[in-house]
């Protein structure tokens, strides 16, 4: 069995090579499904947004005994029997409660009550009230924040590559991996919260970064390549992106370790709801961005490039010479 050192110079010499962009129809196929089971998932789970995007009343009981989380529920009921409550422990010894918004009576009243419910002086009791003008507010900014980047992401990417293809094509990768992550993260029940926005902004970051690499050792190859290549556009393509599949596999593994430990430390052992948020998005999309720019990214680019003519009577004159050499096409 060869070592990952010997794979990654069969790799970039080319003696070894994954059909990434001769296979590019296959990986479209998934990727258009994945994005379609992620658009699908909110009509079978719905989204769930956190208290600072729908507004709200939040009480945190510190100092607990035991985080029995129906005493919270049984507590605010008590008090307005209509209230929707959401109910999540927080460490070892306290309690996270978040309802509807509750009027200031309201909220005096079910701050007694979770007090009595825990055998817990009101103090240890913080109440808070976030209006729905705020998280509106949150959920406009989120959206301006991701449209610009894009916007901007786009100008930089065409300026840099000298081409406008790279930089649509990158972007189509990027809004691949915001679909899919959002996707997962609502499947598993996740709430979306200011905190996960954060995250899907740097994986998005983290997509780019790779997405550039991989395609500057595209750009460097067919450049390279020019009018004497032995190669078509598209086997110029894939090369590129076999040069640097091990690299992306170890940057994603590197990532994703600490990430997936502070995903660990957050949901299981201290109940941080800030740090499960952020870092599932960031540990999801970290994985689907290397998928991303291996099998949607580089890929379409080549398929955006091989129709113009000058690399359609590149890849026929290449073609013409191993035909005349008599190698197998």
């Amino acid at each position: 069995m060869r070592s990952m050192n010997q794979l990654g110079n069969d790799l970039y010499t080319g003696k070894t090579s994954f059909p990434f962009v001769g296979r590019r129809r296959v990986w479209f196929i998934i990727a258009a499904v994945l994005v379609i089971a992620s658009v699908l998932v909110p009509l079978v789970r719905p989204v769930q947004f956190s208290i600072e995007f729908t507004g709200g009343s939040q009480f945190t009981v510190s100092g607990v005994e035991s985080p029995d989380q129906a005493l919270a529920t049984e507590a605010v009921t008590g008090v307005v029997a209509t209230a929707t409550t959401k109910v999540t422990t927080v460490g070892t010894s306290a309690v996270r409660v978040q309802t509807d918004q509750l009027t200031p009576e309201e909220t005096r009243a079910v701050t007694t009550a979770l007090a009595d419910a825990y055998s817990v002086p009101e103090s240890e009791v913080t109440a808070s009230f976030i209006g729905p003008s705020w998280g509106a507010d949150v959920t406009r900014q989120s959206l301006w924040g991701l449209a610009i980047f894009l916007a901007l992401t786009f100008i930089i990417l065409a300026l840099y590559f000298r081409t406008w293809k790279m930089s649509a094509a990158a972007i189509v990768g990027v809004v691949d991996v915001l679909i899919i992550t959002i996707g997962v993260y609502a499947a598993a029940g996740f709430e979306i919260s200011p905190a996960a926005v954060i995250g899907f902004l740097t994986i998005l970051s983290y997509s780019l970064y790779d997405t550039t690499v991989v395609f500057d050792k595209i750009r460097e190859n067919t450049r390279e390549d020019g009018e004497i290549s032995g190669r078509t556009f598209g086997e110029s393509v894939n090369l590129a992106v076999n040069q640097t599949l091990i690299r992306s596999i170890n940057t994603t593994v590197v990532a994703i370790l600490p990430v997936g430990a502070i995903l660990f430390i957050g949901a299981f052992a201290f109940g941080a709801q800030t740090l499960s948020d952020i870092s599932l998005s960031i540990f999801v999309g970290t994985i689907v961005a290397a998928y991303s720019t291996i099998f949607v990214a580089a890929p379409l680019y080549s398929l955006f490039r091989e129709n113009e003519p000058a690399t359609k009577a590149r890849d026929a004159r290449v073609r013409a010479s191993r035909e005349k050499a008599g190698i197998p096409a």
